[in-house]
């Protein structure tokens, strides 16, 4: 049960699912700055 937090009547694991929606639906995040958008969540969530 390592991967579950629990509480007394309760058993629970967290995810998060991040969804990134500009306006119009441009392509925002191209090249060097979605690279580099990529490799830090990579990074921050541990994958």
């Amino acid at each position: 049960m390592g991967l579950y937090r629990s509480s007394s009547h309760v058993y629970w694991r967290c995810k998060y699912h991040i969804v990134w929606t500009p306006k119009y639906r441009f392509r925002i995040l191209k090249d060097k700055l979605g690279k580099e958008l990529y490799r830090t969540i990579y990074i921050l969530c541990g994958i």
